[in-house]
């Protein structure tokens, strides 16, 4: 992909390379994971090094206003009165098919708030989602928001290490898995 030139424009241009730094990053970390090299997002969004650090002062600040977007499509998705666990699940996958590294980003950084923030934000729409989908006896009562999670993690792990054209055929799997293991007994 050719990389954009932008003249410096001083600190009037600082939302515009924030915004291309993040679009950057989300590309990168699609194509080569969370630990792709720094450099190459800068280069992808046209800017240097040193602005790319000035908006983000490290690679986790990075991951989470990129993946922020992500967890707010889920969120939204939650507040739908007639969502449930299996179309989260697809919004997860399609999320994962897109790119691992927002679990990567999760369960690489464990115990930085920034990382659980957003995992922070996901257990909260899978909790809503979870109380109406066992009201309406389409989850066993049993099943926690912790099960869930985990479910989400092997799922983007997998999916991590699979060849991309393999994911496909792994997700259908993996989401046929899940209905049953959380179904009704």
């Amino acid at each position: 992909m050719p990389e954009k030139t932008k003249a410096n424009r001083g600190p009037s241009a600082g939302p515009e390379n924030r915004q291309a730094l993040i679009d950057a990053a989300r590309e990168v970390f699609g194509e080569s994971g969370y630990n792709a090299p720094l450099s190459a997002v800068a280069r992808r969004a046209g800017v240097g090094q040193g602005s790319l650090y000035r908006h983000f002062p490290d690679r986790i600040a990075l991951a989470v206003a990129v993946f922020d977007d992500n967890v707010t499509d889920l969120e939204e998705l939650g507040k739908t009165p007639d969502a449930t666990l299996r179309d989260l699940f697809d919004g997860v996958t399609e999320q994962a098919l897109g790119s691992t590294a927002l679990i990567e980003v999760v369960s690489s950084n464990l115990g930085d708030p920034r990382a659980e923030h957003l995992a922070t934000r996901v257990t909260a729409v899978v909790d809503a989602i979870l109380v109406r989908d066992a009201a309406a006896g389409r989850v066993d009562s049993q099943v926690t928001s912790a099960d869930v999670m985990l479910a989400f993690s092997m799922l983007a792990f997998l999916l991590a290490r699979t060849a991309a054209d393999e994911r496909p055929a792994i997700a259908a799997h993996a989401r046929s898995i899940f209905s049953a293991s959380f179904a009704p007994r």
